[in-house]
């Protein structure tokens, strides 16, 4: 059985159309997998394995015909951020904790319109709001990697730790993400799988519960790039339902593998070298530069002036959002409701109980930052740094094509070492929050090992609408780093 989970997402598609596996016996070791090891990994909410069996038994028929979209049989886990017709979708709130909708996502609608089979809902920080996959009202994700000697408990990052966490176990082919700030990428990097965040606008966000609008973005998480095109495909695309959707040809991603990278000119931001970047990190960039070099890439210093005010500014725009957005949270329009003496006491009592500890905060600050007399002052100065920033990449790429750069400025820590300071949690997206407060695509590849046996990540960053050059790129780094590194934990190592 272990064999079945040496499968990629690519692989498999493979070897359903060749009728070597059917993709009962595929989504059956899946569910197997799940049930033996999830209950300590915790990255799903919700499971749904008579669906997914019922969904196998309908690929298999089309298959048999030689039938059957781009993704049919291959069992995939859906962040519960996504809404799902008649399936459980919480953003991991209590709020939210019985809440079946009765409509279905664009991007999940997408992928099984292709023949994706869904396992079930992903865990995530809730209301996709942090960096560990701690604060979910469903309890912490662990990360199924493990320190060298050590049994510590490590986050798989955030907020799509779920995601991330399933897909490095072999508990899923592939999964979807979202990414408002990092939160495709940084959890990428800690569990060592590949992650894109596409162009703002790619992909749909209809039917996908909202932190910040004008930030969120869903993307594919997988073990390898030839995985997430094969997603990104099925889930891009335009949508009349979604104002911020983008009508432009989804492109052949696959095709965009092969390209190499010859004559690229690839940015390195000299604003990226932080004070206190650990070595190892800044060693695995220097190993990226010399890989992209070695492949006749030329190597280009840049600077992107405003990237220091990236963090401080994306936490104001992104809260402000986050506190319009989770207005409608109130137990009388969405929401379990929590009876009070009056409305005021109503809405008090439901948010309350309703809320965590990180998601009131925000809420606390968006709102403060939006009040009369401080929204020019804090809310309007952070769109104006947003558009600076937005031209530092575009003056970049006149002269560059992809800029290259950590992922994240750690590995995993434990979750004994979160920082008690969310300003120190917050800087775990120092790196990855510039890209989406300019809307353009960016990635990140597992590159290596630390000295405590987690996974490094780099981050390749493209111009809008070109993620075909994002996934050459990267797909050159892929190739040479040749992460073949398993978790300690994964569905294969016992089956």
């Amino acid at each position: 059985m272990s064999s079945i989970f040496n499968y990629t997402l690519a692989s498999a598609r493979e070897a359903l159309r060749a009728r070597k596996i059917s993709a009962v016996e595929l989504v059956d070791a899946h569910i197997d997998a799940i049930e033996r090891l999830d209950d300590g990994l915790n990255s799903f909410i919700t499971r749904t394995p008579e669906q997914a069996r019922l969904a196998a038994k309908e690929a298999d028929a089309l298959l048999a015909k030689g039938e059957g979209g781009s993704l049919c049989g291959l069992p995939i886990g859906i962040k519960d951020l996504f809404a799902t017709e008649g399936v459980r979708t919480t953003a991991a709130s209590k709020i939210l904790g019985n809440f079946v909708p009765p409509y279905e996502s664009t991007v999940t609608a997408n992928l099984k319109r292709d023949g994706a089979i869904s396992l079930g809902k992903l865990n995530l920080d809730e209301f996709a709001m942090g960096s560990t996959n701690l604060t979910s009202a469903f309890g912490g994700v662990e990360n199924p990697w493990k320190r060298h000697g050590s049994d510590a408990k490590l986050v798989p990052g955030g907020s799509s730790g779920g995601s991330a966490a399933a897909v490095a176990a072999g508990l899923v082919l592939g999964a979807t993400g979202t990414d408002t700030g990092g939160s495709i990428r940084q959890p990428a990097s800690f569990c060592g799988i590949t992650g894109i965040k596409p162009t703002y606008g790619r992909c749909s966000r209809f039917g996908t519960i909202a932190f910040a609008s004008s930030l969120d973005q869903a993307g594919p998480m997988a073990r390898t790039l030839q995985d997430c095109a094969i997603l990104l495909e099925s889930m891009a695309g335009f949508d009349p339902k979604d104002s911020t959707s983008v009508n432009k040809p989804v492109p052949h991603y696959e095709a965009a593998l092969g390209r190499g990278v010859k004559g690229l000119k690839v940015g390195i931001p000299k604003e990226y070298r932080i004070d206190g970047l650990p070595a190892e990190i800044e060693a695995i960039w220097q190993q990226g530069i010399n890989w992209l070099k070695e492949a006749g890439a030329e190597v280009v210093d840049i600077s992107l002036p405003h990237t220091k005010y990236g963090l401080p500014a994306y936490y104001i725009a992104a809260l402000a959002e986050a506190s319009s957005n989770l207005a409608r949270y109130d137990g009388v329009r969405f929401g379990e409701r929590v009876s009070g003496a009056s409305l005021d006491a109503l809405y008090e009592a439901t948010r309350a109980a309703g809320f965590g500890d990180e998601v009131k905060r925000r809420i606390l600050l968006g709102t403060y930052v939006l009040s009369s007399g401080y929204y020019d002052a804090y809310y309007l100065r952070a769109q104006k740094v947003r558009t600076l920033l937005q031209r530092d990449f575009l003056k970049a790429y006149e002269t560059v094509d992809v800029i290259l750069a950590p992922t994240a400025p750690s590995g995993a820590f434990a979750w004994d070492e979160k920082p008690t300071d969310p300003v120190q949690v917050y800087l775990n997206d120092v790196f990855t929050v510039p890209a989406s407060m300019a809307g353009v695509p960016a990635l990140s590849v597992p590159a290596g090992l630390d000295s405590r046996g987690v996974p490094l990540g780099l981050q390749l960053i493209g111009r809008f609408f070109d993620e075909e050059t994002l996934l050459a790129a990267g797909s050159v780094l892929e190739k040479a780093a040749s992460f073949t590194h398993r978790p300690t934990i994964h569905a294969g190592v016992s089956a």
